[in-house]
């Protein structure tokens, strides 16, 4: 108790030595004060916690309110132990020297059970499970069967909550001495927790006399609520809590521990336990407290944007208030121009139909027209009446015609000057704030990593139009500035220094360089409009090639069957046909026809260093052999008859037949065969393929069929291909997620090509360099390592 109080006292100190002021260390001190209570409060009465218990989610709550809580939901009232604020007895009733007697504790009987449960009947339902509402979680917690009865009580908060009053003196209401004779009772000093009573200095001394068993008594703070020295067992009386079981996360006595929920389960000693996590929390707490420049910096930051945010939400609400302002003035304009044009109608309308009443009253029998008629037929002067009535003879026809077919001059229904506003009413009801882009996603089929990263991704259809993207990137496993991954102030590197980003990308696609070799990036990707930056896309994971990319070309100048195989244009793709003469030998025998294999090489040859290149092959490739091989024995293969086969210089030679493990020297091809969707692996080197700590075993995949030779596996969409020149290692991957699926060894005493080889029709395509794909223009063919053109030269 006195360390808990002088820590407290301690803090206070630090506060007024570190204040300006006296009324600032006041306030500093309040402040923490209020900070530290509202750390102890019950968040069911909102007051200092009260003979805490531990629910199963690990909060606390007053006992009192936790039952009332579980009454007011339903169940029945448990069974609350009596506060102990008041001793056992008196010492008015008994002699200073006498010991008190200690009252039976009462136990359980146990007797051997025959498959039920003490004070259960057979017949009777399941167990009633309790639940309780914890506000904290938000969510209903099971208690078990015994409801509070298996909640332990958190007696390390009821010492802080004692340590605290006794600081801040709250409840200042004088502990008297609960053996001292009235009326000079005075005030207590110690408590016994053994003996459960107050006592002032000399009644303690009288019943805690030297050389006695009362002698080793735990004295303590006075105080009204005394608690057990150690918990023990909920479901076997008496037994302290020896073990801590980290699967469950639960305390067990030694009986608990014998039972068969637990088997398997790692269960430390409550010493280890407590050393270990006391550990952790010390090292936690002593960072916190070595960041508190980080912590007020912090404060500082977010007490400026709660001012930020008054500011800015000001602006806002002006800013939709003038908004709505434009709406409306803009709805009274357009209300205004339609009335008028409204108006104009009406008004051309009128017109028109009064001019036609007037026509139609220029017909009655004594007006207008008729009248004038009826007067120029009294005209008896023949050349007179002939020249007047041609006029008249014209009017009359045209009001007959207009008689017989009248139609009114003007539509006065106007149905076409009525508004639809049905869709700029929906659009007035959706009318709502900007928001920001959702969550890209992003491409994974047509991102890669070869000579630099290429991410693609998309908006959902529902999003809302990016202005532009962020992406970010991290390496995975290493954080900038050496920190580790796997500690606390690793961790918190991590999460502000790990990612790399660029900002402002234009479209749905970005590419990025200069990345290590053989290393695994995550990158996300999100949104930004006028509201700001959306969601993160999910995390996806690349992996970098493990050596150099070696960009090169196929050399058409090797393909002496040029109507068997066809070399595109770009030189990044190559095709095998039947061929004329395939076609003509076929059509003279009805059984098969022999096939011939065709060669084709890299226009780069390799003298030193690791290279990396990849490549796709057509599903629907009958057989293709893709791999490397040594220039010269390269040279004097393909000028063999193709029909001829050669087992000395076969592509395959040695891998799939084993006739090399018998030869010290290595071969001097190295090829993987694939065909029909499947690539096959030969058995003997399976071994190569588990070099890395990530890497699996192909034969673990399901996909995967064995045979006493080799095995089959799918053909990934895309296959890369490692060459070490020093060690003469070839390695081939799974270009897609860079998993090695199998090396071998290839002889390297002289320059080395890419090489593929073509058995019946089948089509490949080289995997275009990032770096070229936004290009204007085909770049300039460039060889880097060692041309081959001299030596072909050199052989003609």
């Amino acid at each position: 108790m006195k360390a808990g109080g002088s820590y407290f006292l301690h803090v206070a100190e630090m506060d007024v030595k570190t204040a300006p002021s006296a009324m600032e260390a006041l306030a500093r001190i309040s402040s923490n004060m209020k900070s530290l209570e509202h750390e102890l409060h019950c968040p069911v009465c909102k007051e200092i916690v009260k003979q805490p218990v531990v629910l199963p989610c690990q909060h606390s709550v007053c006992l009192l309110c936790a039952s009332e809580v579980l009454v007011a939901n339903g169940y029945p009232p448990p069974e609350l132990p009596p506060e102990p604020n008041s001793p056992a007895s008196t010492p008015n009733t008994r002699s200073p020297r006498q010991a008190r007697p200690h009252p039976p504790s009462p136990s359980m009987p146990r007797s051997p059970g025959h498959g039920t449960y003490p004070g259960r009947r057979r017949k009777e339902g399941p167990p009633l499970v309790m639940m309780f509402p914890c506000v904290p979680c938000g969510r209903d917690v099971e208690l078990g069967e015994k409801g509070l009865t298996d909640c332990l009580r958190n007696l390390t908060l009821e010492r802080i909550v004692e340590r605290y009053r006794h600081t801040v003196s709250l409840g200042s209401v004088a502990v008297m001495c609960q053996f001292c004779k009235p009326p000079q009772t005075l005030e207590a000093t110690k408590g016994c927790a053994d003996c459960r009573s107050n006592f002032c200095n000399e009644c303690f001394k009288l019943y805690h006399p030297w050389g006695t068993p009362r002698a080793q008594h735990e004295h303590i703070q006075p105080t009204l609520n005394f608690r057990p020295k150690v918990l023990t067992c909920t479901e076997h009386d008496q037994e302290k809590l020896q073990f801590y079981c980290r699967s469950c996360q639960r305390l067990l006595c030694p009986l608990c521990k014998l039972r068969r929920i637990h088997t398997g389960h790692k269960i430390l000693p409550v010493a280890q336990a407590y050393q270990a996590l006391k550990e952790k929390i010390t090292k936690e707490m002593n960072y916190i407290l070595s960041s508190q420049d980080t912590v007020l910096a912090q404060i500082t930051q977010l007490e400026s944007a709660i001012t930020q945010t008054e500011v800015n939400s000001v602006s806002a609400r002006e800013q939709l208030a003038q908004s709505i302002r434009d709406l409306t003035a803009a709805l009274a304009e357009r209300h205004a121009s339609l009335t008028q044009a409204l108006e104009a109608a009406r008004q051309k309308r009128g017109e028109a139909l009064s001019a036609q009443v007037a026509e139609r009253r220029g017909l009655m029998e004594h007006a207008g027209l008729m009248a004038f008629t009826q007067e120029l037929l009294k005209e008896t002067d023949q050349p007179c009446f002939v020249q007047a009535a041609r006029q008249t003879h014209n009017r009359l026809s045209k009001a007959i015609e207009n008689l017989q077919h009248f139609t009114l001059a003007a539509d006065p229904s106007f149905r076409h000057f009525q508004l639809d506003v049905s869709k700029e009413l929906k659009l007035l009801t959706e009318l709502n704030f900007i928001q920001a882009p959702l969550a890209p996603v992003i491409d994974t089929q047509r991102s890669l990593a070869y000579d630099q990263l290429f991410l693609c991704w998309r908006l959902p259809q529902e999003s809302v139009p990016a202005w532009h993207y962020s992406v970010e990137y991290r390496r995975r496993g290493v954080v900038p500035g050496g920190a580790s991954r796997g500690g606390i102030r690793g961790g918190l590197s991590a999460a502000r220094w790990g990612w790399q980003r660029l900002d402002e990308v234009n479209g749905t696609s970005a590419v990025i360089d200069r990345l290590e070799m053989d290393s695994v990036y995550v990158l996300r990707v999100r949104g930004c409009n006028k509201a700001g930056y959306g969601e993160y896309s999910e995390e996806v994971y690349l992996h970098t090639p493990p050596a150099p990319v070696l960009n090169f070309y196929l050399d058409s100048r090797w393909g002496l069957h040029a109507d068997r195989l066809v070399v595109s244009k770009e030189q990044r793709g190559a095709r095998s046909v039947p061929g004329l003469s395939l076609l003509q030998a076929a059509d003279h025998a009805l059984t098969s026809c022999h096939l011939t294999s065709d060669l084709l090489v890299g226009d780069v040859a390799i003298t030193q260093g690791r290279h990396y290149w990849a490549c796709s092959v057509e599903p629907g490739s009958y057989l293709v052999k893709v791999g490397v091989g040594l220039e010269s024995k390269l040279q004097e293969w393909f000028h063999l008859p193709q029909d001829m086969a050669s087992p000395r210089y076969d592509p395959d030679s040695g891998h799939d037949s084993g006739a090399e493990d018998a030869l010290d020297s290595a071969p001097p091809f190295c090829f993987l065969t694939m065909g029909m969707g499947k690539i096959y692996l030969p058995q003997h080197s399976y071994h190569h393929s588990n070099h890395g700590n990530n890497n699996r075993d192909p034969l673990t995949n399901n996909n995967v069929a064995s045979s006493p030779t080799g095995l089959t596996y799918p053909l990934p969409p895309r296959l890369g291909v490692c060459l070490d020149f020093e060690k003469g290692r070839v390695t081939f991957y799974d270009a897609h997620s860079l998993r090695p699926l199998w090396e071998g060894h290839v002889d390297c005493s002289g320059p080395v090509c890419p090489a593929f080889c073509f058995i019946g029709g089948g089509a490949l395509q080289l995997q275009e360099l990032v770096a070229n794909r936004n290009a204007d223009q085909t770049p300039v063919r460039k060889v880097t390592i060692q041309p081959r053109v001299s030596n072909l030269n050199n052989n003609n």
